[in-house]
């Protein structure tokens, strides 16, 4: 069928997500989101991979209870077809890879019979994916030439069976069978009556590259047992802390049990003597935070350094704002400081959100980084003094410590007859100030930036701190203690609170509830340490060593 001269049609990209790390979706495959117009993903995408999308997509899930899906499966080419005549960009956001068993061949016929344009945007099949995530060489010089990825849920409708057990029980290498839960035990049963020997080592993985994977080893006769409801799903009886670890003054947060509830989908059968080799291969469940859900509540767009940080040793992060940051309630006070920057021998900023907030209003004045002149510039700590290098600025000064007393301190010597201007939040502590006014200083503040609290929690992140399932959640400045104490009450007693400061501290204390660990380097890599030596120095030596590759690696 082809399309009428009035037609214009626009473009379909089928997408793969990737198995489930919302990082190990390609460069092209992020292009192509940023392009679209609609996007269709399916139940097994991770959401997070959907910031990657327009501000005015539209977005179209299709659940799997066929009570979500906003379009029926069969119907789903024919809405791409429907869209794309209509001159739009579509993108079809497909778990995996496009082409391996995620009905590429069907959709994309479609399109070619309708005159359709598309692209095929490849992704990191999930058995792949597992494997490598499990520290299994899928392929092996010396027990696996080969591999064969196979669907264990055949089609219905077909009269004969597709699969041919007595060559897979023949086959020189490994097997992967992607939907093998629910029907396992006819799988297996038809694999060893094949010839493939029962103890043939399986390996099971769930959750490929999420947080809180799983792979369970056994044998191929064991892997039906192993899926039913009665089998343990966690592959690692550590406690939630090592050492049933608990602090004086603190509740006791419960450990990690293994569950009884049966391995649901997805999940990922691997087959082959590479499946019971050594596990010195593996490596995504040996980091040192594996186990370990973290909730981080930063402003949700400067959650992103801290969550990075705690997800690439192993944690499942949750992100909850306390605070959200906005343009201060009135411009003109910071317009006029603006207009007598020359004026001024020094600009003290006490926060990143500082300095972003009045160098983008300099620029968007239509000034430039000229009108600082002379003025000297001083930054509370090293994440201050990295907002000001992102627009080629390099701070004069930083204190030892990083708190305002520090810095004033510092100040305090260069302080009497000097200008000083202060960026600061709309709410916070007047210690900066008073001290160097008190040293001699003619000192003005203006507000850069306003801090509000957020007053209502995600249900979700709620019920998980309610019910002792957050073991650590981080406090990285005073404003956020308070609101979270607002947000929480009593709750907060049910995790660990990693304080950034003694200044954070002492306002948790003040609120009445304990820190479990405080930052000795007062930053977000030191919130990150404090933590990893809590959990890993009186743990196991590979434990430990991460910690140290970490303290090096952020010193």
């Amino acid at each position: 069928m082809s399309l009428s001269p009035l037609q214009t049609p626009g473009h379909v990209f089928f997408v793969g997500a990737g198995p489930g790390d919302p990082k190990l979706i390609t460069l092209r495959g992020i292009e192509c989101l940023r392009q679209a117009d609609v996007v269709i993903y399916d139940d097994l995408v991770n959401a997070q991979i959907l910031r990657h999308a327009r501000g005015d997509a539209q977005l179209i899930g299709l659940g799997n209870d066929g009570k979500s899906r906003s379009i029926p499966q069969g119907e789903v080419a024919q809405r791409m077809v429907e869209l794309a005549r209509q001159g739009k960009t579509v993108l079809r956001l497909k778990g995996g890879d496009p082409a391996v068993f995620a009905r590429f061949a069907e959709e994309g016929k479609t399109l070619a019979e309708h005159g359709i344009p598309f692209e095929v945007v490849p992704g990191i099949t999930t058995a792949l994916a597992a494997a490598s995530y499990a520290g299994i060489p899928i392929t092996h010089r010396d027990y696996a030439p080969a591999v064969a990825l196979i669907t264990a849920h055949e089609d219905p409708g077909q009269a004969d069976p597709a699969l041919d057990y007595q060559a897979l029980a023949r086959f020189p290498g490994t097997l992967a069978f992607y939907m093998g839960v629910a029907n396992a035990e006819a799988w297996t049963a038809e694999l060893i009556r094949a010839g493939k020997p029962p103890e043939t080592p399986a390996a099971i993985v769930r959750r490929c590259s999420f947080p809180d994977q799983v792979c369970l080893r056994c044998r191929l006769d064991e892997v039906a047992q192993k899926l039913k409801p009665s089998a343990p799903i966690s592959p690692d009886p550590r406690p939630a802390f090592e050492g049933h670890m608990t602090v004086e003054g603190h509740a006791q947060v419960a450990e990690k049990q293994p569950s009884s509830a049966p391995v649901p989908p997805p999940a990922v059968v691997i087959v082959g003597v590479v499946a019971g080799l050594d596990e010195t291969l593996a490596w995504f469940d040996k980091r040192p935070l594996f186990g370990h859900c973290v909730l981080v509540t930063r402003p949700g767009d400067q959650a992103g350094p801290l969550a990075d940080l705690l997800a690439d040793l192993g944690a499942e992060v949750l992100i909850q704002p306390a605070i959200r940051i906005s343009e201060p309630p009135d411009w003109r006070p910071v317009d006029e400081a603006l207009e007598r920057l020359p004026s001024y021998d020094w600009l003290v900023f006490s926060s990143s959100n500082g300095v972003a907030s009045l160098l983008n209003r300099l620029l968007a004045g239509g000034s430039d980084l000229r009108r600082l002149g002379n003025v000297r510039l001083a930054a509370i700590g090293p994440g201050t003094a990295d907002a000001l290098a992102a627009f080629h600025l390099k701070a004069d000064l930083i204190p030892a410590e990083f708190r305002a007393e520090s810095l004033a301190a510092t100040l305090a010597a260069q302080a009497p007859g000097k200008r000083f201007l202060l960026a600061r939040a709309s709410r916070g502590r007047e210690v900066l100030a008073e001290q160097l006014r008190s040293a001699g200083a003619v000192v003005d503040q203006v507000v850069v930036y306003s801090s509000t609290d957020v007053d209502v929690a995600d249900e979700q992140v709620a019920q998980r701190l309610a019910a002792g399932e957050i073991q650590w959640l981080t406090v990285t400045s005073s404003a956020i203690a308070r609101s979270l104490a607002a947000l929480f009450g009593e709750q907060l007693r049910k995790t660990r609170l990693a304080s950034i400061s003694p200044i954070t501290s002492a306002t948790l204390r003040e609120l009445g509830y304990e820190p479990a660990v405080e930052a000795r380097t007062y930053t977000i890599p030191g919130v990150v340490e404090a933590i990893l030596q809590a959990v890993c120095v009186r743990s196991s030596p590979p434990a430990a060593q991460s910690f140290e590759v970490f303290r090096s690696g952020s010193s």
